[in-house]
């Protein structure tokens, strides 16, 4: 009992070290037995992007993914960082990855507003605290056509097949934008370049938190919350019992990968993004 109660005590310790931002009024209240959580990938301009492409300054939210749960199974939906939107603190045009310089309230927002769909729970985690959170769980496995390389982004896979990657790894297939396969000798660089990055995303998302879901292991799980803490952010009215379930309701269910449709464009003299419509709006409507 003791032991127990320590248990619970150094959980809700963990619990507590983790950085709340208020987002009253600016959430949407869960209305039924579905939520929409919004959870961003934050990473610096210099850490993750040294050539300057994104055309993007400053903070910036690297990662955007919209997770639907529902009584019956998950969801989860990419939105590009080059969809092109208006953002809701300016009322400009501009890449929707943007929206965060102004801060989560206008991120929130500017997906509300561009995409109509309800946002009802935000969380924010550095890139940096990925690799803690995949080496706390012993690593994730994914799955490899053939060989892989990316000479910028650092991920190395001499083989093809199951391969499981350390957090610096995950790390940098997750990142990955020049994602380059060993085929027959051949070095074929994928041409699909961000929206292959999100679907390697979703797959390392996908796989990581259906294992740390899964795990029953406690002390595992304090490791996984203390690798994040330092860098995981998340709105005010997330209770502990309520963050507790979405950890093993994830678990409990693989999420389905659902791609919001795209074309590109160019604005000016940037390739960017819009919705392909009225394509994307048959997928939106899975979250609304």
């Amino acid at each position: 009992m003791v032991a127990l109660f320590a248990l619970l005590f150094k959980s809700y310790s963990t619990y507590n070290k983790i950085q709340r931002v208020d987002l009253a009024g600016v959430l949407d209240p869960v209305s039924g037995d579905s939520t929409n959580y919004l959870l961003v990938g934050s990473d610096s301009r210099e850490a993750f992007d040294p050539e300057g492409s994104s055309g993007v300054t400053g903070r910036r939210s690297d990662t955007l993914i919209v997770l639907r749960t529902t009584p019956t199974g998950s969801s989860m939906m990419s939105i590009p960082r080059d969809l092109w939107v208006t953002i809701a603190s300016t009322s400009k045009q501009g890449r929707i990855n943007g929206a965060y310089n102004d801060g989560p309230a206008n991120l929130v927002r500017t997906v509300q507003q561009n995409l109509n769909i309800p946002i009802n729970h935000y969380m924010e985690v550095g890139f940096g605290s990925f690799a803690g959170l995949v080496d706390a769980i012993g690593g994730v496995t994914i799955e490899f056509a053939n060989p892989a390389f990316d000479d910028k982004s650092g991920l190395v896979v001499d083989t093809a097949g199951p391969v499981t990657l350390d957090g610096t790894q995950a790390l940098a297939y997750a990142r990955s934008r020049n994602y380059t396969e060993v085929i027959d000798g051949r070095e074929v660089t994928e041409p699909t370049a961000d929206l292959g990055r999100q679907q390697r995303q979703q797959q390392f998302l996908r796989t990581a938190l259906k294992e740390v879901g899964a795990t029953r292991n406690p002390l595992t799980l304090l490791r996984v919350a203390d690798s994040m803490s330092s860098e995981l952010i998340i709105d005010s009215d997330l209770g502990f019992s309520e963050a507790l379930r979405f950890v093993r309701k994830l678990g409990s269910s693989d999420p389905a990968t659902v791609v919001l449709p795209t074309e590109g464009v160019r604005k000016g003299k940037a390739a960017v993004l819009v919705l392909l419509e009225p394509e994307a709006q048959v997928v939106l409507q899975e979250f609304r």
